[in-house]
Parts: C-alpha cells; sequence; structure tokens
C-alpha cells in the first residue's frame, strides 16, 4: 500500500506540473498565434493601399471595380483578421497529420468567409487570400509547434501536404453538374485549378515571382510601396489569374501577362520607363474592365512570407521592434 500511495503522489505531481507547463505555454502559443496572423493581415491591408496597381482598388482609384473601394477593404480585413490567428493557433495545438489540418482550417476559414460577405454586403474582396493565408498561417503554427524554423520550403512545403489531394477531391467529376462556386465554374470552361492549384502545389508563383521580386526591390534600397507595386508587377507577369479569366477570358488574361512582363523588362516599379508602363497598363485595365485580383492576393500572401521567415517586416516601414514608451506591448519573440 505504501508503494502504491506513494506511487499516486509522484503521477499527482507529475500531472500538476504538467499542467503548470502548459498553463505557462498559453501566453506563448497566443504570442507566436498572434505575430503569424499579424504577417498576414499586415499583408493584405499594405497591398491594398499601394499605389498604382493596374486594375485594381488602392487608396487614390477604385481601378476597374463599381463595386468596392479602400473603405471596403478596410472593413473585410478587420472582419477576417482574426481568421490567421485561430489558423495559427490551430496549427500549433494540432496532433494529427498535416492533411488532418485542412479540416479544422477550413472551418475556421468558412465562418470568416460569412463574416467578410457580411461586412462588404456581399462583395468578394479577399476570398482567395483568405483561404491562402489561412492555410499558410497554420502551416506556420504547425512549424513552431515542431521546433522547426519557418522558412520558405518548410512552410510552402507543409501547406502542399495539408492540402494534398484538394483539386482531385473538389474539381475533378465537377463536370456533370452545375458549378458551386466560381472556382468550379472556371476549372469546368477553362480546365484551370485555380488558389486551390496554388495552394496544392507549393505556391509556385510566390516562390518563382513574388518573393525574388520583393526581395530583388529590398536590395535596391526600395521604399515598401515601391517593392509591393513591383513585386505585383512581377507576380501578374507569371499568375494564371482567375479574376482575369473570370472577366474577359484568355485574352484577357494574355493580354494582362504581356504589358506585364513588358512593364518588367522597363525596371518594374524601380525605374521611371517601368513605372510609366504600370500606369499605362493601369489605364488599359480600367477602359477593359479588368481586374488581376489573384495576383493580388498572391502580393498579400508574398509580403505575410517574407515577414514570417526574415522576422521583421519591409522596408520602408517605422517597425523598430520597442515600444516607444514603458507599458506598451513588447517586442514579440522570432519564430524559430
Amino acid at each position: 500500500m505504501q508503494n502504491e500511495y506513494e506511487i499516486m503522489q509522484v503521477s499527482q505531481q507529475f500531472e500538476a506540473r504538467e499542467r503548470d507547463r502548459g498553463d505557462a505555454l498559453e501566453p506563448d502559443i497566443a504570442a507566436v498565434s498572434w505575430q503569424i496572423g499579424t504577417a498576414f493581415v499586415a499583408g493584405t491591408l499594405l497591398e491594398v493601399a499601394s499605389h498604382p496597381k493596374p486594375g485594381l482598388v488602392t487608396a487614390r482609384s477604385n481601378g476597374s471595380h463599381k463595386d468596392m473601394n479602400i473603405q471596403t477593404f478596410m472593413l473585410a480585413s478587420a472582419a477576417i483578421a482574426p481568421c490567421f490567428y485561430l489558423c495559427a493557433e490551430a496549427g500549433i495545438r494540432h496532433q494529427g497529420s498535416s492533411r488532418d489540418l485542412l479540416r479544422p482550417v477550413r472551418e475556421i476559414g468558412c465562418r470568416y468567409e460569412g463574416l467578410l460577405l457580411s461586412a462588404t454586403g456581399g462583395v468578394n474582396t479577399q476570398r482567395g487570400f483568405l483561404f491562402s493565408a489561412g492555410v499558410l498561417s497554420a502551416a506556420a503554427g504547425r512549424l513552431v509547434r515542431d521546433q522547426m524554423a519557418i522558412e520558405d520550403e518548410a512552410l510552402f512545403s507543409v501547406a502542399a501536404a495539408m492540402t494534398d489531394g484538394l483539386c482531385a477531391r473538389e474539381l475533378n467529376g465537377t463536370s456533370n453538374r452545375e458549378p458551386g462556386t466560381a472556382g468550379e465554374w472556371l476549372y469546368q470552361r477553362y480546365g484551370v485549378l485555380g488558389i486551390r492549384g496554388e495552394v496544392e502545389a507549393g505556391f509556385p508563383t510566390v516562390v518563382e515571382a513574388g518573393l525574388p521580386a520583393y526581395r530583388y526591390a529590398k536590395t535596391k534600397g526600395a521604399s515598401l510601396e515601391e517593392a509591393l507595386v513591383h513585386t505585383l508587377i512581377s507576380l501578374m507577369a507569371a499568375t494564371e489569374d482567375t479574376t482575369l479569366l473570370w472577366r474577359g477570358g484568355f485574352d484577357a488574361l494574355d493580354f494582362v501577362r504581356e504589358k506585364a512582363r513588358e512593364a518588367v523588362c522597363l525596371g518594374g516599379a524601380l525605374t521611371p520607363a517601368g513605372m510609366a508602363a504600370i500606369n499605362q497598363l493601369d489605364a488599359e485595365c480600367i477602359t477593359r474592365n479588368l481586374s488581376p485580383g489573384g495576383s493580388a492576393d498572391l502580393l498579400a500572401v508574398t509580403y505575410g512570407v517574407d515577414v514570417l521567415v526574415s522576422g521583421a517586416p519591409g522596408a520602408g516601414t517605422a517597425f523598430s521592434g520597442q515600444p516607444e514608451t514603458a507599458g506598451q506591448f513588447p517586442q514579440p519573440p522570432r519564430i524559430s
């Protein structure tokens, strides 16, 4: 009996220590989830505020849109902001496989998609971004759980594993029924996989066009807005943009890609000639009622990923990492 009593005491003490340890970890989970989510919230806010962006809403133009403006995006961004924190926390707490993580992430995302549409009166401002950034927030959380550094390859690898088989499950076999979503309609009409395909493939457009352009612009001393516009035009030159396909088919997509490539060849947002070409493309997109919304979503993703990997916001910001006065929030922990 004495031994059984001692064993029970030790067991109870161990359980108490584990509870205390779990309670101590809670603030860290909250802080890291907040840091991950904030990177993507900043990405979507900076994307919409940047100017010029051909055919897109900015702080100075509604672009090709009659149903939305900068205030619409602000309301939508406020509505969806908690989604990315919750997805990051879900990734940190998840105990199953990467593929099994997609289900709770999509449940979170569906709730916030409803809030987005309520905030905008039914206007789709950032649904593609909501999905892609939600997956990446959870992927970053999973890397934190596994005590792995957040690096490009690791982050995109987890995102791909989470969405493995997604296109086959949700797009293949839809040809015999009416499409239920814009993505299904585009797949039936054009055979494109859209944002599902981009995420499942590990964000190849961000890897090959977005991040290289953004990081190159930073090395050249570009301001934050210049770096973002330069990244956008580089993404437009490469992205199979389903928003353009929706508005004008492959003729529209080919036109915008070709003009974007010309602007990139002229130096993009880093040269006067490139900026002139970007402004000209903006005017032409407005005239043709074209809007590269898919590229805009990937711009916001690019910024968020770069912040997570580098540990600091982009060039041209006033961020110092230190509180201005006593009592303000301290610098969040670096994710590694």
